[in-house]
């Protein structure tokens, strides 16, 4: 059962959390209530593709620090999150390749749409999903 967390999340800032075995996990990242990462080893690097819009077009792109450069380009929306790398966007370029106005821009219609339409009833919220990544990868890291 969910319930607000008396603290956020130290790793994502969520505020809803499960109880499981004596200790409560943020249900955004799983990250356990109270557990801090080590600030003196650097973040997991979680690479992702990500679909931006602007009006009607739809720039296809790849970061590792999502955040920053989403903050630095023009949008009006961001649509999705893919778990992936230069590789995956590389091979989303090529897949819509009809459809790029130029750079990494492409009309956003038909298959494209539904593609990402795809992506994210598969993921969800972008955001919450870059955050469970962040906590998987956080959590592999001192298994």
């Amino acid at each position: 059962m969910s319930d607000a967390l008396r603290s956020r999340c130290r790793l994502c800032g969520g505020t809803i959390g499960e109880r499981h075995d004596d200790a409560w996990y943020c249900t955004r990242c799983g990250w356990r209530l109270g557990d801090a990462p080590d600030p003196d080893i650097p973040p997991p690097r979680i690479d992702v593709v990500y679909y931006l819009r602007y009006r009607d077009r739809v720039k296809i792109g790849t970061s590792a620090t999502p955040r920053r450069r989403l903050a630095a380009i023009m949008h009006d929306e961001l649509l999705a999150f893919e778990s992936g790398d230069r590789a995956l966007e590389q091979q989303r370029h090529r897949e819509f390749a009809e459809l790029r106005e130029g750079g990494e821009w492409f009309t956003l219609t038909g298959v494209l749409a539904a593609h990402i339409d795809a992506v994210r009833e598969r993921i969800g919220d972008p955001w919450a999903a870059y955050d469970r990544w962040l906590g998987d990868a956080f959590r592999r890291r001192s298994s």
